[in-house]
């Protein structure tokens, strides 16, 4: 499962006909299951939805808070077409380590990554027979000052665990035509270092024939081993490459901002992205 806390809700088309002007008026926390029966939540709030703390970030129903040294999700949602109905439960994060990685997507820093936990574990109690489980988990941030549409023609983007850590790819095309390539391997005890970076490697297309590539051993074929999210312009899947000899499984996500840029994508999205504008807290 994913979830992403949204100030500014990127890919809402609300956010985007309003003129980015308020983000805080378009805030979401966005829940997508994946496998048997799996549900997507992206519900886009108003300012009235807000309460933000320095270790709490809540949306309307849904809040992300700091208990300790765990990240604590209370999620309550209502899951978009075509299985349309309540996401209960919580979930849990715990970080090996912390990192101080801070990477620039841009030369003036209007775009940064941030991964504070390349490696965690992750506990999930979902209202649902069979969605109670435990497993590998991972933390990360991206913030901005522009659109990523205004910056960005395509990215991909990897994450890997490996037998001592993990290993993250950015790989990124800017729309004056520069690139942006990094590889970092990360320890359990939040150690970092930049690394060589392996060749790229064509995939498959996804369903919605977006282009995909991350970074392989040389010779080696990058295949997808789970779909997780399909869509005009973005794709995330389960992807199984080869770095320094070993094989590894991790989560692997392509965005074509070209295709994102289309006006016409804008009412489809919306379909999926209810707004709520309006919200009170009891």
């Amino acid at each position: 499962m994913s979830v992403i806390g949204f100030i500014g809700s990127v890919f809402s088309p609300w956010y985007k006909w309003s003129g980015r002007r308020n983000p805080q008026n378009h805030v979401c926390i966005n829940v997508a299951t994946y496998g048997p029966g799996g549900r997507f939540t992206m519900t886009d709030r108003g300012a009235s939805a807000l309460r933000q703390t320095g270790s709490r970030l809540q949306v309307g129903p849904s809040m992300m808070r700091w208990a300790g040294d765990q990240l604590v999700i209370d999620i309550d949602e209502m899951s978009g077409p075509p299985l349309i109905n309540r996401l209960c439960g919580q979930i849990r994060v715990t970080p090996a380590a912390l990192t101080q990685v801070e990477l620039p997507l841009t030369d003036d820093g209007a775009h940064i990554w941030r991964p504070f936990a390349p490696r965690a574990r992750i506990e999930v109690d979902i209202d649902r027979p069979g969605w109670t489980w435990q497993g590998e988990g991972y933390f990360d941030a991206n913030f901005g000052t522009r659109a990523l549409e205004d910056d960005f023609s395509y990215w991909t983007w990897g994450r890997f665990p490996t037998r001592t850590g993990a290993t993250c790819f950015y790989d990124a095309t800017r729309l004056d035509g520069s690139e942006l390539a990094a590889g970092f391997r990360f320890d359990d005890t939040g150690g970092a270092e930049p690394i060589s970076l392996p060749p790229k490697a064509s995939m498959r297309r996804s369903l919605w024939a977006v282009k995909r590539e991350t970074r392989a051993d040389p010779g080696f074929q990058p295949r997808q081993t789970l779909a997780m999210l399909d869509a005009p312009f973005y794709t995330r899947a389960a992807v199984e490459t080869q770095l320094g000899g070993e094989r590894v499984t991790g989560v692997h996500e392509a965005l074509d901002l070209r295709r994102f840029r289309n006006p016409l994508l804008k009412p489809m999205l919306a379909v999926r992205v209810p707004r709520r504008r309006d919200w009170r807290f009891d």
